[in-house]
């Protein structure tokens, strides 16, 4: 850590940082084992993509053709985007989902962005590879 002398001649350091905020271990673990989850995982990137924080190509080998062209139709315009420039930035706060068969997720998620609360479905497919794809999204109504 660099050191600077004071003007009493003392050596001192920069303060340490004190914020009360932080989350705890707990709270680390929990994101990394929500983060695990595929429908987490999608929502999240759904979530920058929709909000123009990442390119909607960095979903390409994971959705579907149809799903991928109906996001690159919609992802231009940053649906969930700050309502203002430097506003808080939108945030998975919640994501559930459903299996009505075996290989398939019917997932939803709220999106909080500031003092706006945004829903998102989408499902996901697990394919041959066993990997799961993004087959199809919706959001606030609008089919994507």
């Amino acid at each position: 850590m660099h050191r600077t002398t004071g003007p009493t001649g003392h050596r001192t350091a920069p303060p340490r940082r004190t914020d009360s905020r932080r989350p705890g271990p707990d709270a680390a673990a929990r994101h990394g084992a929500r983060a695990r989850l595929p429908r987490y995982w999608f929502a999240d990137r759904l979530l920058l993509a929709l909000s123009g924080q990442r390119p909607v190509h960095s979903l390409l080998g994971h959705t579907l053709p149809a799903a991928y062209e109906h996001l690159s139709a919609l992802a231009p315009g940053a649906p969930l985007r700050p309502a203002r420039p430097g506003g808080p930035t939108p945030v998975v706060q919640r994501c559930g989902e459903f299996q009505p068969q075996p290989g398939v997720i019917e997932a939803y998620a709220r999106i909080l962005a500031g003092d706006r609360l945004h829903a998102l479905a989408f499902r996901l497919e697990r394919c041959e590879d066993q990997r799961w794809r993004c087959a199809a999204v919706e959001l606030g109504g609008a089919h994507v």
